[in-house]
């Protein structure tokens, strides 16, 4: 089963539970998926890949929206936004250990042949598409920028 077709589900059983979070959070992710499907040049289907990178997305928005509110001291914002965090985290692939991420870094800097901070956008392309969104685009970035920096 696809994750399309499992977020349907998912979203007929929060309609029935009337769980509003997971209601409004599936919607937003539905949304997302219908936006991708019908933007010019598209297929109208959307990959697997294309599915976590704009659960992704979502997930990264929310968060960046959760520490502004924290930061400017809205509790019943970021709460909001927490949830929503919560919820998109389910559909989205487990991350990594800093261990695994930082193995697959090293095995890419030798396969590349990468020396200095130069060659990190190699780098971070390929190890990006060997993790396939087990890790957060910051996480490669700042190991990446460690491990050439030395």
């Amino acid at each position: 089963m696809s994750l399309d077709q499992n977020i349907n589900n998912e979203l007929k059983d929060a309609m029935l539970s009337k769980n509003e979070v997971k209601l409004r959070t599936i919607k937003a992710i539905k949304a997302a998926f219908l936006i991708a499907k019908t933007e010019k040049g598209a297929t109208g289907e959307i990959t697997a890949e294309q599915e976590i990178k704009i659960l992704q997305k979502l997930f990264n928005q929310r968060k960046e929206s959760f520490d502004i509110f924290t930061k400017e001291n809205r509790p019943e914002l970021a709460i909001r936004e927490k949830e929503e965090m919560d919820v998109i985290a389910t559909y989205l692939p487990k991350q990594m250990s800093d261990d695994e991420l930082k193995n697959i870094v090293q095995t890419t800097i030798t396969e590349t042949g990468a020396t200095s901070i130069k060659d990190m956008g190699k780098v971070i392309g390929s190890v990006s598409k060997k993790v396939a969104g087990q890790a957060e685009g910051a996480r490669i970035s700042s190991l990446v920028k460690e491990l050439l920096g030395n």
